[in-house]
């Protein structure tokens, strides 16, 4: 059994209990309102922070929009593009639009750059802005010399298309970092069987600064006039605290400092804001437990300001160059469906609305509709402090409702603070959630990841899952006779876990997309799968450090021997599967055999697959498929409120992708399909 958590987390805990149930139920509300509003893609703000560009949706493409941060109204610069990130040149007089498969330079003034491809033969890809030229871009592409021999080049490229080539390697490179004349002068590159940094000398030789393990990453921020080099990442221990992740310097005598990281010794930095004129850094957020933001050096006074105008939310912020430019703040919080936009303006410390008009915020539930999400952590029966949040719906005894677990996904990932919808969805309905940030998962350091001591199988990260279910039953927060998991990939995975060897806990499950056979999973992944053709073999080595790469005899033997697959005839509990067609990242005949042999021994399985669907749903319909199928699942099973019917695209679209349905499928089963 978990030990008691302090006792200041167990009395935040009562005391947001005790509040929470006090509050209104909230109404029923559509499955629509917990799709995350897709009509505003992207905001950034002008280096000079004068304009704010945006994407904003328009049935099947987006527009591009400028608006002035002075006041005034917005105009389309761009009335049809696929893009789906923007990025400012250095001198405001380009944007450059990221689509999956192009880049498009536009003008301010209206006027069209070229257009270039992404991907393809050459696997171009955008690394960065170059921050020595006014309107460039930094491109990777592949070369291949004759049958076997690839190079990999970096390439500048401004907003006319001129290409300049700047570097050609035999190994592939993550990040550059380029000085004020526009040489690169560091190089972080993936050596075989590991990452390092280099300085680049001025004859283009390379000399080794920052030998990286795995999972320490680094992002180059910027070159400072001394020769030093901003960056963030998690290289080497912090004090304190085991490799997190961290604003950093790496001095022209080649030692590291570290210039900010998380005060509370809880997280891994989450985001950096860096001056665009003088590239130092400015603020610092934090958002695996609670949401905070810090001013760094210069901007303390500055971005205290703003985070006082916000108390209790997660705000992330983008900054024009000089004391008087404005600053973009988008306000964000577990209650919030899409981020509120504000422009600050530090002359006078005024905040004003944007981008809010009913086209954007439309459908969005109310906050007093919504649970609260509240940090977490307890000791597991080792000694181990575990992290993780609990949302609790309102004006719902929390003693007498059903509990849910919900796994992440990785499980080199984690929770953040910020909004969840399909948490918000299950509150909605009256579930209590539980959110495991297991060890093994990110966002604490590296040392909490490794804890896990690849102990992925039915062992210690399943148990801080069992556990943090029990330690919240424990304290009065949900019933013990109706639990259930639900999780998309790895929390799949734990899914399928939970319902084979945790039956007496769990009652039912959901699983999206799983790995039924990790070790096998992991094997596919990297030979066939979304990493099989990667350059960039970082993974291999990551999992290898986990004890996840399956292409490991005895880690494959482990995996396979506790694996749900293997464990088959011990699944005796109504399961939900949920996976598409198209998946490279868990393959589906993977998902279908182990629901087959579910089906030959009899077991309460049924099976929904999005034909042409890749890992996760994407479009609306199989979108709101998923929440409608796990909620119909879930209400059988634990009770709650009956679904809100489906309509008929979506009569149309489960009648055609139910594989395999249930008793709870029945009326859209058709005729019996097998897997």
């Amino acid at each position: 059994m978990p030990r008691i958590a302090p006792a200041q987390d167990l009395e935040s805990l009562r005391s947001a209990e005790v509040a929470q149930r006090a509050l209104p139920r909230a109404p029923q509300l559509p499955r629509s309102a917990f799709l995350e509003n897709r009509t505003l893609a992207a905001a950034q703000l002008s280096p000079a922070g004068d304009f704010v560009a945006y994407l904003r949706e328009q049935k099947d493409s987006r527009a591009l929009w400028l608006l002035p941060a002075n006041g005034g109204s917005p105009r389309m610069l761009v009335g049809n593009t696929q893009a789906e990130q923007v990025t400012w040149s250095r001198d405001g007089r380009w944007l450059f639009l990221r689509a999956p498969r192009s880049l498009t330079m536009v003008g301010v003034d209206g006027r069209t750059g070229v257009r270039v491809p992404l991907g393809g033969n050459e696997r171009r890809q955008v690394i960065k802005l170059d921050p020595s030229q006014t309107a460039a871009l930094l491109l990777r592409e592949r070369r291949v010399v004759g049958q076997s021999d690839v190079r990999w080049q970096i390439v500048r490229m401004d907003a006319h298309g001129k290409r300049t080539l700047l570097r050609e390697d035999t190994r592939w490179g993550h990040d550059v970092a380029v000085d004020v004349r526009g040489r690169i002068v560091a190089l972080a590159r993936f050596e075989g069987d590991h990452d390092a940094l280099y300085r680049v000398l001025p004859n283009g030789a390379l000399r080794e600064v920052l030998r990286l393990r795995p999972m320490e990453r680094i992002e180059l921020l910027a070159v400072q006039a001394d020769g030093s080099l901003l960056m963030v990442g998690n290289p080497g221990t912090a004090a304190g605290m085991g490799n997190v992740r961290r604003v950093m310097r790496l001095g022209a005598d080649d030692k590291l400092q570290t210039l900010h990281q998380d005060p509370r010794g809880e997280a891994d930095l989450d985001d950096v804001v860096i001056d665009p004129r003088t590239n130092q850094p400015l603020a610092a957020s934090y958002r695996s437990t609670v949401a905070a933001t810090y001013g760094i050096g210069g901007a303390q006074d500055v971005v205290a300001a703003i985070v006082r105008k916000f108390p209790g939310r997660d705000i992330a912020l983008q900054a024009g160059s000089g004391p008087s430019a404005h600053w973009l703040v988008s306000e964000r919080a577990a209650t919030l469906r899409d981020p509120r936009w504000w422009l600050y303006d530090p002359r006078n410390g005024r905040l004003r609305r944007i981008l809010d008009d009913p086209g954007i915020t439309a459908g969005a539930p109310k906050e007093t509709e919504l649970a609260r999400k509240l940090a977490i952590s307890y000791i597991a029966s080792d000694g181990k402090r575990v992290y993780g949040f609990v949302l609790l719906p309102p004006g719902v005894d929390a003693a007498h409702a059903p509990l849910i677990a919900q796994v992440h996904g990785g499980p080199i990932n984690h929770f953040r603070a910020g909004y969840d919808g399909v948490a918000q969805f299950l509150a909605n309905r009256g579930y209590v959630v539980f959110q495991s940030n297991f060890r093994g998962s990110t966002g604490h350091g590296l040392a909490y990841t490794f804890s896990s001591n690849g102990d992925y199988g039915n062992g210690r990260v399943q148990q801080d899952i069992v556990e943090g279910v029990r330690w919240l039953l424990a304290q009065g927060i949900g019933d013990k006779d109706r639990v259930g998991i639900v999780g998309h990939s790895f929390g799949g995975y734990s899914t399928l876990l939970g319902l084979t060897f945790q039956p007496d806990l769990f009652k039912v499950g959901v699983a999206g997309s799983p790995p039924a056979d990790l070790g096998w999973a992991m094997r596919w992944l990297l030979s066939s799968g979304e990493q099989g053709d990667l350059p960039d073999r970082s993974l291999k080595q990551t999992l290898r450090a986990l004890s996840l790469d399956g292409s490991d005899p005895s880690t494959f033997a482990r995996l396979h021997a506790q694996s749900p697959l293997v464990n088959a005839s011990r699944m005796h509990r109504p399961l939900l599967v949920m996976a598409g067609g198209a998946d490279r990242t868990v393959a589906i005949r993977s998902v279908t055999d182990y629901v087959a042999r579910l089906r030959n021994m009899r077991r309460p399985v049924s099976l929904l697959v999005e034909p042409n669907g890749d890992h996760s749903p994407v479009d609306p319909i199989p979108r709101e498929a998923y929440l409608f199928a796990m909620e119909t699942m879930l209400q059988r099973h634990l009770g709650g409120p009956a679904p809100e019917p489906a309509g008929q695209r979506l009569r149309t679209y489960l009648r055609q992708n139910l594989r395999l349905a249930g008793p709870e499928f029945q009326t859209f089963a058709g005729r019996p399909v097998r897997p």
